[in-house]
């Protein structure tokens, strides 16, 4: 199995908790997109990888064309994604990406729930970064594709994937960040439905914290998802194996 596979299978935590959160999340994401390119998801790559990710959370078509309508007009909200680096308990690293409209706002609060928690501390944007790897990840339900494994992994090859893990229920597909419009294309050339289609970043080192740090780290994890203008947090926490 891929590390990307094995990462999100040892992760304990959903990123899409509620559904309330689901849908004000991909509402931003659409708004986003929109105002960087346009309402046409047909030209707007960003916005075609928002619209994939509502149908996979089931968010009904008419908020999704609500979203995108007000998100085209003169009063549109104006949101933004702003990224957060810092570390948590025993040296786990943080990577933290929110969308807001009040960026003020969004870092005193980061910053408290680092100061929270033992061991917290906000560093600098792009300290961090070599700690993880900006991958595509593209997640296919076998339920709703008929997929011949043999043939579909060789077709992800040509369209440049990286690993192509089959799991009991679904298909975790791992690209480069730059090929990451190149295995979109292929799948929907091959009239595969996405789930959902995201632009990640996989820890390139893990640790294993022991018992007491852990239930700290996982009352930090918390925290930042409760946020509202967190839209994704990543970290490098090592889940595969019991912690003691």
């Amino acid at each position: 199995m891929g590390r990307a596979f094995e990462y999100r299978k040892a992760s304990k935590f959903a990123r899409w908790d509620r559904m309330a959160k689901q849908f004000s999340r991909i509402g931003r994401e659409i708004a986003i997109a929109v105002k960087e390119n346009g309402p046409n998801p047909e030209a707007n790559t960003a916005l075609k990888r928002a619209i994939q990710n509502a149908k996979g959370v089931n968010m009904p078509k008419d908020n999704v064309e609500r979203a995108i309508k007000k998100a085209s007009g003169e009063n549109a909200e104006n949101w933004e994604e702003v990224t957060y680096e810092g570390y948590g308990k025993g040296g786990v690293a943080f990577f933290i990406e929110c969308t807001t409209n009040n960026t003020t706002r969004t870092v005193a609060n980061i910053r408290a729930i680092f100061n929270k928690f033992e061991g917290g501390s906000l560093g600098k944007n792009g300290e961090l970064s070599f700690l993880f790897d900006r991958k595509g990840i593209f997640i296919i339900e076998t339920k709703k594709n008929v997929i011949e494994a043999e043939q579909f992994e060789l077709e992800m090859i040509d369209a440049r994937a990286e690993d192509v893990d089959f799991g009991e229920d679904e298909i975790f597909i791992t690209s480069a960040f730059e090929d990451f419009g190149s295995v979109q294309s292929k799948l929907e050339k091959l009239k595969i439905e996405i789930k959902s289609a995201n632009l990640e970043r996989l820890p390139t080192i893990l640790k294993q914290p022991n018992a007491d740090d852990a239930k700290i780290l996982i009352k930090m994890l918390d925290k930042f998802n409760d946020d509202d203008d967190v839209f994704n947090v990543f970290h490098n926490i090592d889940f595969s194996e019991e912690i003691t």
